[in-house]
């Protein structure tokens, strides 16, 4: 099938079931009849009439489950994994050998992939993918409201300046919501599309099907190794970014960088290391921003962004230097809308100034809240205060270490809830609380344990003196607080404005 250019005219094939499942799948099968498709969900709840369902098994519920409900909702056939099965509840059943892939495989052809539409940027790193993501957005976007940029991560998924809403809470969505986003932008005229992409993403194959022109890598530290299993393991799910695309943008500060090089088909570096193609030099911190002196092409120019952290330098260098190969803008023109980035939700985002400085932020793993602290700079005789938690269901071993860091590179800290999920709270601020003992601190002195997130911010901001600053870490952007079985609405810097207040 022949893709048109978005910008071109481009529009979203329609297709017949048997069309798409030959195209899709490479597969003939008898009983499809000649019906409009019009969707691909993996999800009950995404059905609708004329849907095409994907029965996945994952490790905790197998989806077969729901097919008949599914078909009830409208489904004109189900895909899944099971053997010797023609059909499901009257329609056709598929049999595939990896359902994750059928479903990336199905929705890209479905909605006409629209990756190679555009032209394409993944983000991925340990650290900083949301930020650059955010910012590259930003850069290409530029301050026209006709769509030129479409943008899919974690804290927001846009088409241009318009916010869309996706469902779940994940780094990155399930195929279908990528490529029905990448669809609904390259409909619309733009030219850019910049994916945040996670491990997660890559090894659950939801982006399998995602066409890359360019990566841009920030940082690599060991995470999610309960997912993964090994730091290797973790690292190859990281580098399959750089491999797909045509060319990728390293910040060469970071010690991983050369083991990203090595996977990459070829590299821009970036970073303060004097061998970087694009230099960053005279940088300059300032409570709420950096200024630094870009050295790109032979010429150096002046640059501000207006957020708080040395580590924010390198997002902003990594963002400049993909967008100027994505678009071929000049230098100037990027620093200067590099200077109007006002920030990101959830991101050192600053919610308070007076009666103390108050700051929310997504660091949720021990390198990113040595940074984000170190980045944070109380007024003179002002102290660092900071809440922090650490998710149920998720790597164990790194609830010491958030304890240790919090009393290493804080002066008080909270520990609190951050959707433990199915574990036990009181047994992860257990470990986070021994992780500080070893430190060297003693509860009720330096650190103490509010089990309820809620409280523990009302507890954390009335220790606060005027001179004081309060980073509020782990939650960010999300918009849910998973509590044992509950999923609740949370927003984090609402939270802190409403305990503000009561605080009068």
């Amino acid at each position: 099938m022949s893709v048109t250019l978005a910008g071109a005219g481009w529009r979203r094939p329609r297709w017949r079931l048997r069309a798409l499942l030959r195209e899709a799948l490479g597969v003939e099968h008898a009983g499809a009849r000649d019906v409009a498709v019009r969707g691909v969900a993996q999800a009950l709840d995404r059905v609708r009439s004329g849907s095409i369902f994907v029965a996945r098994v994952g490790q905790v519920v197998d989806a077969h489950r729901f097919a008949n409900e599914a078909v009830a909702a409208g489904a004109v056939c189900v895909v899944g994994v099971r053997r010797d099965v023609e059909t499901w509840f009257g329609v056709p059943y598929v049999h595939v050998g990896d359902d994750r892939w059928a479903t990336s495989a199905l929705a890209a052809t479905f909605f006409g992939h629209p990756s190679h539409a555009l032209r394409t940027l993944g983000v991925t790193g340990t650290d900083g993918k949301t930020t650059t993501a955010t910012l590259l957005h930003h850069l290409l976007q530029g301050p026209s409201a006709i769509p030129t940029a479409a943008l899919v991560s974690s804290a927001a998924a846009r088409v241009g300046r318009r916010l869309v809403r996706f469902p779940g809470h994940f780094t990155t969505p399930e195929a279908p919501e990528v490529h029905g986003l990448l669809a609904r932008a390259a409909a619309a005229g733009a030219s850019y599309a910049v994916v945040e992409s996670s491990s997660h993403g890559f090894a659950q194959r939801r982006l399998e099907h995602v066409h890359y022109d360019i990566a841009a890598w920030t940082t690599f530290s060991p995470e999610h190794l309960d997912f993964h299993g090994t730091l290797e393991a973790y690292r190859e799910a990281k580098r399959t970014l750089v491999r797909r695309a045509a060319v990728s943008v390293l910040n060469r500060d970071d010690p991983a960088w050369e083991g990203f090089a090595e996977a990459a088909q070829r590299v821009l570096t970036v970073g303060e290391d004097a061998a970087a193609d694009v230099r960053a030099e005279d940088v300059r911190e300032g409570p709420a921003e950096l200024r630094f002196s870009l050295l790109a092409d032979g010429e150096r120019h002046a640059c501000s962004l207006g957020m708080p952290g040395r580590f924010n330098l390198g997002n902003a260098l990594v963002a400049l230097a993909a967008a100027q190969l994505a678009s071929g803008q000049g230098w100037d023109l990027l620093a200067a809308r590099l200077a109007r980035f006002r920030g990101v939700p959830g991101r050192m985002q600053v919610v308070a100034r007076r009666p103390t400085t108050v700051i929310v932020d997504f660091a949720h793993t021990a390198p990113a809240l040595a940074k984000a602290l170190a980045a944070v700079t109380p007024t003179r005789g002002g102290r660092r205060i900071v809440l922090i938690g650490a998710a149920g269901e998720r790597d164990a071993g790194k609830r010491e270490p958030l304890g240790r860091t919090a009393i290493d590179a804080a002066d008080l800290a909270v520990f609190t809830e951050e959707d433990h999920r199915s574990e036990d709270r009181d047994a992860i601020l257990a470990a986070m609380a021994a992780g500080a003992e070893a430190a060297g601190a003693r509860e009720g002195e330096r650190f103490w344990r509010v089990p309820d997130r809620r409280e523990a911010i009302a507890f954390a901001l009335g220790l606060a003196r005027p001179a004081d600053v309060v980073l509020l870490c782990g939650k960010g952007h999300e918009r849910t607080l998973e509590r044992g079985t509950e999923v609740l609405p949370w927003n984090e810097a609402g939270e802190a404005r409403a305990a503000l207040r009561a605080l009068g």
